[in-house]
């Protein structure tokens, strides 16, 4: 049919799937973006933004100690954090640790 509209499919990743690198993107290209994060134990991020960002990562497994300007917050599996980009943002893992990172506009 002639102009007819294609369903809106959702597009499905498995996060084992993007072991190759610490960062991954998973739907590379999209908004918002989605990061999986693995670290292994006492691996860390150095501190960095996200300008115009807010953030929520969610801890899949193990510890992470996720230092937010001069405070650091202690994270374990199933913890949930939302935090805005425009502060100085470093990950570390106290234990290996894997997280799902999602970076929307404001």
């Amino acid at each position: 049919m002639v102009g007819a509209r294609t369903p809106n499919v959702p597009t499905k990743r498995h996060l084992s799937d993007l072991d190759s690198t610490p960062q991954a993107n998973v739907f590379p290209g999209t908004e918002p973006r989605t990061v999986r994060l693995s670290l292994s134990a006492g691996e860390e991020i150095p501190a960095h933004r996200h300008p115009d960002r807010h953030i929520v990562l969610y801890l899949l497994d193990g510890r992470l100690d996720l230092v937010l300007d001069d405070s650091t917050h202690e994270l374990d599996a199933g913890s949930v954090v939302r935090f805005d980009g425009d502060q100085d943002i470093s990950p570390k893992a106290v234990t290996d640790a894997t997280a799902l990172l999602v970076l929307a506009s404001r």
